[in-house]
């Protein structure tokens, strides 16, 4: 599931709009870093189109930890807690992101109360959803519950049903919008 959803599903269309007029559509080629593990990153990106992959480094390895799909946002959490990022972030394939100042972005939360609690929450309910499935990955599931009324790891809350279906609509709007803007 693209993660924008869980934001774009609390946010309103003016908002979105917001978002589309205060960031800037830049494409990445083959290779090209957006994120440096360790170093501060000044953007908050939007997976447009393409693919990027995350890689941690240690001192003896690299490793892959995930693979981005169209929708994905990249840097929130340097974005939320003001810390370098713990990996690093290139693209796979030609990719199109929509990066959004820090700047900008910590301007409109401060100023527009209404858009920050929303935003914040969907950051939230994106958050959880990474930590459930990242618990999952490790063998944490809750497989050990034989309640029916325990709802698996991996349902969807119906009450996010609604708000991710209009979500949907404003990311393919988003993108339309910055491709027609693009022309």
């Amino acid at each position: 599931m693209r993660k924008v959803l869980f934001i774009f599903g609390d946010l309103s269309d003016g908002d979105v709009e917001w978002l589309a007029a205060a960031g800037e559509r830049k494409t990445f080629p083959k290779g090209a870093v957006l994120v440096q593990q360790g170093k501060p990153i000044a953007e908050i990106y939007i997976l447009l189109e393409g693919q990027l992959s995350v890689t941690v480094a240690s001192p003896s390895k690299t490793l892959t930890v995930n693979t981005l799909q169209k929708g994905e946002i990249i840097g929130e959490l340097s974005f939320l807690d003001s810390r370098p990022p713990t990996a690093t972030v290139w693209a796979a394939v030609d990719s199109t992101v929509l990066a959004i100042s820090r700047d900008k972005l910590s301007a409109k939360l401060a100023r527009d109360l209404a858009f920050a609690a929303k935003f914040y929450r969907g950051m939230g309910v994106f958050l959880a959803d990474r930590l459930r499935t990242t618990t999952r990955l490790l063998g944490f599931e809750n497989s050990g519950s034989l309640r029916p009324e325990d709802p698996a790891d991996d349902e969807i809350d119906p009450a996010l049903l609604d708000s991710i279906a209009i979500a949907a609509k404003r990311f393919e709007l988003l993108v339309e919008r910055l491709q027609a803007a693009r022309a």
